[in-house]
């Protein structure tokens, strides 16, 4: 029993480990940026760029921000690797014909060590920086970004740029706060919740990028996965070059920098306008209900947002694609499991729960899901 148990816990820890393996299409990565280089041309002027959880030698990151390089007008470019041998997937590696022909092989650091590549200045003559200049070796370790090597690289870097293991986003995110740097990178809109990241939305030092939660032609945000990945349900396939590909709901870019879309004034309509026009069920013809302990009323829908009530409202986490901060004031967050605020939480057989960060509605008949409450500014 106990071998059998083992073997669960090892499948459980590689499916896990796959499901972090999700790698970014170069045009997903190229429209984001895009996105902030038409609201400020020089937001990566000057900057030293850093690329960690990557795969440099055929990481997208790294080939559109080495191709970008002059465009951009950066002062550094530097992407590194976590070795192979420290991934808890461990699933047919081989090195790339770029590293087993370069002089510096080693057999055995290509799966003990991670690799650093760097970019800074034109080293092939042909009068221009790009991905032919970039510049490589072994790391000390193994790449891990809670190393003090990764580390040092941070400290050095102006703007953090990856895609994180799902995983350990809670972990990332604190590792870049921790060194106040400008960030881009992607995660699952669930983050919204924890109450590592909430905070940080609130306080408007971390918002919703350009894209984010959105279905573009018809599909939500595609990533590459291993060859070995078992694709199943129903937005997955294969590229027309035989790479498995999948679609993942409810993610979506987060960041630090200023776009235009966050600026944009969110069109509403009054609440008797809802109430009356609404297309939403839940709101046409209905009242607008208050929370049972926390002074807001309930908004089910983004669009339901009564554009004159002077109160606290609220609303669904996917507000945070539309939020304007000249708009709208974020005022706290309210979760059926009161994660912001348990010392006043009851949960008793014979009572309801309470708690001042639940959002229960009509004496506790009803929970919502996680709420963020805010109001308008003016």
């Amino acid at each position: 029993m106990a071998d059998k148990t083992a073997k669960n816990s090892n499948l459980r820890n590689a499916n896990k480990a796959k499901n972090d393996e999700f790698y970014t299409q170069f045009h997903d990565i190229e429209k984001e940026i895009n996105a902030y280089l038409d609201y400020d041309q020089n937001t990566f002027r000057g900057k030293t760029i850093l690329l960690p959880c990557d795969d440099p030698e055929w990481s997208n990151f790294t080939k559109f921000f080495a191709q970008n390089f002059e465009r951009l007008g950066l002062k550094k470019l530097i992407s590194t690797s976590f070795a192979p041998d420290s991934k808890a997937f461990k699933g047919g590696y081989q090195p790339t014909l770029f590293e087993s022909e370069n002089p510096q092989f080693d057999k055995e650091k290509t799966v003990t060590n991670g690799k650093i590549f760097t970019l800074t200045h034109d080293k092939s003559g042909d009068n221009k920086i790009d991905i032919n200049d970039l510049e490589w070796t072994y790391l000390k370790g193994d790449g891990d970004f809670r190393s003090d090597e990764i580390k040092k690289l941070r400290n050095e870097a102006d703007i953090i740029v990856t895609n994180p293991p799902f995983s350990l986003f809670r972990e990332f995110l604190a590792w870049i706060v921790e060194a106040e740097k400008q960030f881009l990178i992607i995660g699952n809109m669930n983050a919204i919740t924890y109450k590592e990241v909430f905070p940080l939305i609130k306080n408007d030092k971390m918002w919703t990028g350009s894209r984010f939660n959105q279905r573009l032609n018809g599909k939500n945000m595609t990533f590459y996965v291993p060859d070995d990945y078992k694709l199943t349900g129903t937005e997955v396939e294969v590229s027309s070059d035989g790479k498995k590909m999948i679609s993942v709901a409810g993610t979506g870019w987060y960041t630090n920098l200023d776009h235009g879309r966050r600026h944009q004034p969110l069109p509403l309509m009054t609440m008797a306008d809802n109430i009356k026009f609404s297309k939403h069920k839940q709101v046409k013809g209905q009242e607008y209900l208050k929370y049972d302990n926390y002074n807001a009323i309930e908004v089910p829908f983004t669009d339901a947002i009564p554009s004159d009530y002077k109160g606290a409202m609220g609303v669904p986490i996917s507000f945070l694609n539309k939020y304007n901060p000249e708009q709208f004031e974020i005022l706290n967050a309210l979760n059926r499991y009161s994660l912001f605020d348990d010392d006043d939480l009851i949960i008793n057989k014979n009572e309801a729960r309470i708690g001042n960060h639940m959002c229960s509605i009509n004496n506790g008949a009803g929970y919502t899901y996680f709420r963020i409450i805010i109001k308008h500014r003016n």
